[in-house]
């Protein structure tokens, strides 16, 4: 399997989906994704049926991040939220994220309770003590294949572009691989972004979030090396699993809308079913 690095090096920028469980990553695997990224928002709503402000826990997201990282032969990166403490806290999520098989993590400087970049409500810790975060990412890591990347939710918590920049160049000296500043607010600040950071840094398109929608032309021509997509596959399934309880609760019957769900042929398509039937013939006793 390709480390992320080595998939970072193809087409920019790197489009990752977000996912949040097996059954959504084998979805985006076979969609052709070459990595793709778990996000603690969609955990949280997915595992708990609640809002990202905090309530998931380390073990919840390394336990998800488990599940994922061994149904799919491409790399998983991981939101880590704030490393969920201390610094001896950080060195666990890193060491138990490295253990599940993960190909890295986000690290962000909120406050803790944190909650979704696209929240109001944020608060940041002090530039020295998210650095120290990072460091501590860096070197908790067995193998320099584990990419980390800085977050910094300044732009919103501080309401200063200009603060987001010198915490994610301070992030770079520290030791991180990649840098991600969340919720510009504009076209105008994602191109000073791409301006004045060094390169690899990651755009967040959050459909109804407060950054500008762009497609893969448009990232690239502004520099942008990832580009996350952490909530476009949960919403799609929220949407569609709505729509279809609510005709179930209506008319008492799915026959109008067969059409909009998959077969129970091409459902088990997906889940390999044909692999575990040869594997009984394999072992059977006759």
């Amino acid at each position: 399997m390709k480390t992320f690095r080595e998939v970072l090096a193809g087409e920019k920028p790197l489009i990752m989906p977000g996912v949040y469980d097996a059954l959504s990553a084998k979805l985006a695997r076979q969609a052709g994704f070459e990595a793709m990224f778990i996000s603690g928002y969609s955990v949280a709503a997915t595992l708990l049926g609640e809002p990202d402000i905090g309530l998931l826990t380390q073990t919840e997201l390394v336990d998800a991040a488990r599940r994922v990282c061994r149904t799919v032969d491409c790399p998983v990166i991981v939101d880590a939220d704030t490393g969920y403490g201390g610094v001896s806290n950080i060195f666990r999520t890193v060491n138990e994220l490295e253990a599940a098989g993960a190909g890295g993590c986000f690290l962000e400087d909120q406050l803790w309770p944190k909650r979704c970049g696209h929240m109001k409500g944020k608060k940041v810790v002090s530039i020295g003590e998210h650095v120290q975060r990072i460091r501590a990412a860096c070197d908790a890591r067995k193998s320099r294949d584990f990419f980390i990347v800085a977050r910094t939710d300044a732009r919103a918590a501080e309401n200063s572009l200009d603060e987001a920049i010198r915490r994610a160049e301070a992030c770079k000296k520290a030791g991180a691989d990649a840098l991600f500043i969340e919720a510009p607010q504009s076209l105008d600040e994602l191109r000073e972004i791409a301006k004045r950071l060094e390169p690899p840094f990651v755009a967040n398109m959050l459909e109804g979030g407060m950054t500008p929608l762009l497609d893969r032309q448009e990232l690239a021509a502004l520099g942008f090396t990832i580009a996350v997509f952490p909530l476009t596959g949960l919403y799609a399934s929220a949407k569609a699993l709505s729509s279809v309880y609510g005709h179930l609760k209506d008319k008492g019957e799915t026959r109008d809308i067969v059409g909009q769900l998959l077969t129970f042929h091409d459902f088990h398509g997906i889940v390999g079913l044909e692999g575990h039937y040869a594997l009984d013939k394999k072992y059977r006793v006759e």
